[in-house]
């Protein structure tokens, strides 16, 4: 995966070659959360806002809502999540990732931690 970008919420962007960013949620985050058991998805098409509600994850423990790690149009959801939701507990950051969008403004990256930044916020929670 290309340069990954982390949120304080755990979640994570990554923008592709084509300028496409993927959003998903991290490692830590599934593992707090336990089996997942249901994701619902924003509609195609929807405009985001950097930083706003727009998944809803249902765990065996708790139900969540996922942050937009950036703002944009999301132009794909990850179908596979309808059919196997605990593809987000076993592979966080690569089949289990759970929208792609057409940014708004990359600059919304530079607000974000890079995986050094992240894995020392996380390890500070401990």
């Amino acid at each position: 995966m290309n340069d990954v970008r982390y949120t304080r919420d755990h979640g994570w962007v990554c923008i592709d070659d084509d300028g496409i960013a993927t959003i998903g949620i991290t490692d830590y985050a599934q593992e707090q959360l336990g089996d997942i058991v249901y994701v619902q998805m924003p509609e195609i098409g929807r405009d985001l806002v950097q930083s706003e509600e727009c998944i809803l994850i249902e765990s065996v423990k708790t139900t969540g809502e996922v942050k937009s790690p950036i703002g944009g149009r999301v132009i794909e959801v990850n179908e596979l999540l309808a059919e196997q939701p605990e593809k987000v507990n076993e592979s966080a950051l690569d089949d289990g990732w759970l929208v792609r969008l057409e940014p708004a403004d990359e600059e919304e990256l530079e607000d974000l931690m890079d995986a050094d930044d992240y894995e020392d916020y996380v390890s500070g929670l401990g």
